[in-house]
């Protein structure tokens, strides 16, 4: 069997920044095991493969895996297959905006696509279910020493840890400066249990005058991720965090994330976040992607 595959960089305008993303296209003969096996070859914080529509209207079902485990829901994944896939099935020339539907194990994502005549294409998605808390929250004493850091790094303003999901739990760890975000680091792999998920979202806010609202890095060596240059589905879940913690107005609210600059993959997440009467009402997540390589697989 000979399966098409191309790599995008996600969350990122600039080749060899970004997220790696794998998308393997007409996947539909490929059993469980062998997407995972294929996964684990790419070694990708995540690969996405696509197969047909369960539904006519929608563009594909799609499954999601890191190289240990397949997830419900990821936000990177789900921005660099619809632009792929929207690219690949670009009419001529002349770039469009066009409407998808990605049929995840989370449940049917809507997605916005703007194509770019030469360089990243752009691709938005609502977050297909609204954060939630997802269990106890951590101690701050628990979460410094998962981290390697001291209680008095951890936490600021109204922010505390949490644990947040919208798909994926991951637990929401909040660090007082950018100097504490670059020290910080899982003691060892089994350390995330102590916070209540395998997936570990370290936050601050951004340095002044910046473009972006909040800094940020994802650990979870549990599922094969040592560190995450863009996790959209822990930006999907910190909107939970960022309705329970920050002074959000009503209606909508941009409030970008920079995440990977500790990796040398600087990433940057579009995240808006929608307040009803008080509480989350929802969540839009956006970014760039740019190819980077395509082939064949041969499996």
């Amino acid at each position: 069997m000979q399966l098409p595959f191309a790599t995008y960089d996600v969350f990122t305008d600039t080749p060899f920044a970004g997220n790696p993303l794998a998308v393997v296209f007409d996947a539909d003969g490929l059993s469980d095991a062998q997407m995972q096996t294929i996964a684990r070859e790419f070694n990708l914080s995540e690969t996405i493969f696509v197969r047909s529509a369960e539904y006519a209207q929608h563009a594909a079902s799609v499954r999601i895996f890191t190289p240990t485990k397949e997830l419900p829901f990821a936000g990177h994944p789900t921005i660099g297959c619809a632009i792929a896939l929207a690219e690949r099935n670009r009419n001529g020339d002349n770039p469009r905006d066009l409407l998808l539907v990605l049929e995840e194990r989370v449940g049917p994502v809507r997605c916005g696509v703007k194509l770019a005549t030469d360089g990243a294409s752009f691709a938005e998605f609502t977050a297909p279910k609204l954060s939630a808390q997802a269990g106890a929250d951590p101690s701050i004493e628990v979460a410094a020493k998962a981290l390697g850091l001291a209680p008095s790094d951890i936490g600021f303003d109204k922010h505390t840890p949490s644990l947040f999901s919208a798909g994926v739990p991951f637990a929401m760890a909040p660090v007082a400066s950018l100097d504490a975000l670059r020290r910080a680091h899982l003691i060892d792999a089994k350390s995330s249990f102590t916070l209540g998920a395998t997936e570990v979202f370290v936050y601050t806010r951004a340095e002044p005058n910046a473009a972006h609202s909040f800094r940020a890095r994802m650990f979870a060596p549990e599922i094969g991720i040592v560190e995450d240059p863009a996790t959209g589905g822990a930006a999907a879940a910190f909107a939970g965090a960022l309705a329970r913690f920050e002074p959000l107005g009503e209606g909508w609210t941009t409030l970008p994330i920079l995440q990977g600059v500790e990796m040398g993959r600087p990433s940057l997440i579009g995240l808006e976040v929608n307040i009803e009467n008080g509480a989350l009402a929802g969540a839009r997540i956006a970014g760039k992607a740019v190819k980077i390589s395509e082939g064949v697989l041969f499996v």
